[in-house]
């Protein structure tokens, strides 16, 4: 899938970044800007992945944890390194796992918050500077926000700041006509859900992410 429509090469000469690039909804939207065009940063933990990810879609890939800060810099760097700005910011890595309520620990607020909504924020912030006026901020958002899945609090808590923080940046760029957007396509078959969705969650309706 995609966040963008069919009308042909319409990004030609455009520079976009897609974090969480090297598998699922990530690789397949930043293959699609690339069909398009565009030219295409993307990032992903794993060096092997992510290497294979960006020849196989002709991507620039760079290593990169968006809950970390420090590699978020590096990211910037790579970007600026181009020289031509930026025109797309995909923030798509995240993810989280199940807890009930009374099964929740500190290391699993960490990991969902730390992902979900630092990366966010810190992948925005750090390439704040990139963005050209008239760019455009994509964030992924969740059903799970809006749902109440069981188990999945964090994560849809998480979720649901994302969608909040899109409303307050659109207000916040728009002097520069930077367009703040957070999709919510639902559930998606990828790796990442694969490993994520208990079998109990097996149904469509049931499924509590993007």
């Amino acid at each position: 899938m995609s966040v963008l429509g069919t009308n042909g090469h319409r990004l030609q000469g455009k520079v976009a970044v897609i974090t969480g690039g090297s598998t699922g909804m990530g690789l397949a939207t930043a293959k699609r800007l690339v069909d398009e065009g565009a030219y295409v940063f993307i990032t992903g933990r794993d060096r092997t992945r992510l290497d294979e990810a960006a020849v196989s879609i002709g991507a620039h890939g760079v290593q990169s944890d968006i809950s970390k800060p420090e590699e978020l810099d590096i990211l910037a760097a790579e970007i600026t390194k181009h020289g031509k700005g930026l025109d797309v910011v995909f923030a798509n890595a995240g993810g989280g796992d199940f807890a009930t309520l009374a099964d929740v620990t500190p290391q699993h607020y960490r990991d969902n918050f730390d992902r979900n909504v630092a990366g966010t924020v810190f992948t925005v912030q750090k390439t704040l500077p990139l963005l050209n006026d008239g760019a455009s901020v994509v964030l992924a958002g969740s059903t799970a926000a809006s749902e109440g899945v069981p188990a999945f609090g964090l994560y849809a808590a998480s979720k649901a700041a994302i969608r909040s923080l899109g409303r307050t940046w659109a207000a916040e760029l728009a002097d520069r006509r930077i367009r703040v957007n957070t999709i919510v396509p639902g559930p998606v078959e990828t790796p990442g859900l694969a490993g994520l969705a208990p079998a109990e969650a097996a149904g469509p309706g049931q499924l509590p992410v993007r």
